[in-house]
């Protein structure tokens, strides 16, 4: 026999031992779901043709060849129709009443055709044909059966097209892999059915539907796990494996055969260093994906649990306000001698310790109420145009009284002409009221400095003491939620660490940024904010 004679046979083994390898993979590494079973199902109808295919090829008289003719009909009938029911269920279409009633339809019609092939009506008999001394002859049942076998594979793509303009992700490079496994099916079984007609066009393509195999089963096993470019990469490794052996079986003498052997050894070196690389990515990518969705889980929990936090405070806030808000009312008409006059200086004092709690008390509310809606984004801001120096001398006054218990030196620096900014008056007066009461409350002895002035493009406020001062991490986290220095805790425990958040938030709102600097610990701090001029009225 020639060498392009021997090619048929080789490449039907060929198939043969691709599908069945794989047959024996799918069942070694457990079938336990539905898409399994039918891609074994699959794989044993190819591997069922191509084993017949092979025995057909190397038969030595006509009834041996007629016989294996018609006994690879019976795998190549069952793999079209294995094929389509496994894109059904690939896509979970196989459990509705269409999809249903359509491949019941379709096994019926199979069922037909296996049964015909068991009379010369589907094979007629055997011929001489091109390369082949024994080719089949088709009888009348043949040409329906083809129609039958493009039917089920162009349904097949067409379902298969849908899905992949649709679906994203791993979804739609299944799916790509899937509908270019019938592409090359089509290609390479399709060069068989020239000769059943007469026509002089020899089988060459039948070694790619070991291709349109590994495709498959390499969508559905695989697809999970990989990128697009890494299966391109395996399958043109195995591809060309497949060229490089069947290159083998044709060579004409024994120089050829050992540098093709070569070739090949080579190649199979190659071969397996990347299928390692790839196995090691596999496993990289899941382990990331795996990380990646217990951090994506675990964010969503803490949004959650953030909402609901964010969502309480709002509540708990709005709740207590009310009645903090009654409190004051009576205490102060209770000190200006509203229900009578106190002559009990102790009684005095208690009310007036109960009043700068309650004062306290509003104050945190405020700060509560401010962070929910910040983080609701619900905050709305009033911009007027505003004399910040008017603002920070009303200051000075409200804080001497404080400065002069403590008995702090305070210095004030306002520059003169400074021009009016466009802001809310009413945040931005808490902010600089913030810094002041920080600074004071935070001084045990020593001096304060509150400083207003223009720089550059850019409108400073500043207040410096010479206090507990902060450490590295302090300056790195002090306008964090709920962050307190471990000086300050010492000095009241009674914050919660809002304050300075909330005053950055509302500069932020102003476009314009804070900032706090330190020497260190027991060296004081400077903590301010600067607003840009493009704000100026």
């Amino acid at each position: 026999m020639n060498s392009s004679f021997w090619f048929f046979p080789a490449s039907a083994l060929i198939n043969a031992v691709t599908s069945t390898v794989l047959g024996f993979y799918l069942i070694f590494t457990g079938i336990s779901n539905r898409v399994a079973r039918y891609l074994l199902f699959f794989c044993v109808s190819v591997a069922a043709w191509s084993y017949c295919y092979f025995f057909w090829q190397i038969s030595t008289d006509a009834d041996s060849a007629l016989f294996w003719a018609r006994a690879l009909m019976f795998g190549a009938i069952f793999s079209s129709i294995s094929y389509l029911h496994l894109v059904l269920v690939f896509l979970k279409l196989d459990n509705l009443k269409f999809y249903k009633i359509t491949i019941v339809i379709f096994y019926v019609f199979s069922l037909f055709w296996v049964i015909a092939n068991l009379t010369p009506y589907f094979v007629a008999g055997i011929t001489a044909r091109s390369y082949f001394k024994f080719w089949p002859l088709p009888g009348p049942f043949y040409t329906p059966y083809l129609v039958a076998f493009f039917a089920h594979v162009v349904y097949a793509s067409i379902l298969l097209f849908k899905n992949y303009r649709q679906s994203r992700g791993s979804q739609k490079i299944s799916s790509f892999l899937l509908l270019a496994g019938i592409v090359v099916a089509f290609i390479g079984g399709s060069t068989n059915y020239p000769l059943w007609y007469g026509i002089d066009i020899a089988p060459w393509g039948n070694v790619l539907v070991g291709v349109y195999v590994v495709l498959t089963v390499y969508a559905m096993l695989k697809y999970k796990l990989m990128d697009i470019k890494v299966v391109s990469a395996e399958l043109f490794t195995g591809l060309l494996a497949i060229i490089l052996l069947t290159d083998l079986f044709l060579s004409k003498n024994s120089t050829e055969i050992i540098f093709r052997a070569l070739v090949v050894v080579a190649f199979g070196v190659f071969g397996i260093m990347l299928i390692r690389s790839v196995r090691h990515e596999v496993k990289r990518r899941e382990e990331i994906q795996r990380l990646a969705e217990q951090l994506n889980d675990a964010n969503a929990r803490l949004q959650a649990l953030d909402k609901l936090k964010s969502e309480f405070l709002s509540i708990s806030a709005h709740q207590l306000r009310t009645p903090l808000t009654v409190i004051k009312g009576y205490v102060s008409m209770i000190q200006e001698g509203d229900y009578g006059k106190l002559n009990n200086p102790k009684i005095e004092t208690v009310l007036d310790n109960v009043y700068k709690s309650n004062e306290h008390l509003i104050y945190l509310v405020n700060d509560f109420l401010d962070v929910s809606r910040i983080e609701g984004g619900r905050t709305s801001y009033t911009f007027v145009k505003t004399d910040l120096k008017k603002v920070a001398e009303e200051l000075v006054m409200e804080i001497t009284l404080p400065i002069k218990e403590k008995d702090l030196q305070f210095k004030v620096e306002i520059a003169k002409n400074l021009p009016q900014v466009t802001v809310d008056m009413e945040k931005i007066r808490n902010v600089m009221l913030n810094f002041l009461t920080n600074a004071v409350k935070y001084t045990p002895k020593g001096w304060l400095k509150m400083e207003l002035f223009k720089k550059g493009r850019q409108i400073v406020y500043q207040v410096s003491d010479n206090g507990i001062g902060l450490t590295k991490f302090d300056l790195e986290n002090v306008f964090q939620k709920f962050y307190r220095a471990e000086e300050a805790k010492k000095i009241t425990a009674t914050g919660v660490g809002l304050g300075l958040f909330v005053v950055k938030k509302f500069i932020e709102a102003h476009d314009g940024e804070v900032f706090v600097e330190s020497p260190g610990p027991g060296q004081g701090a400077t903590f301010g904010f600067k607003l840009p001029i493009k704000r100026v009225g």
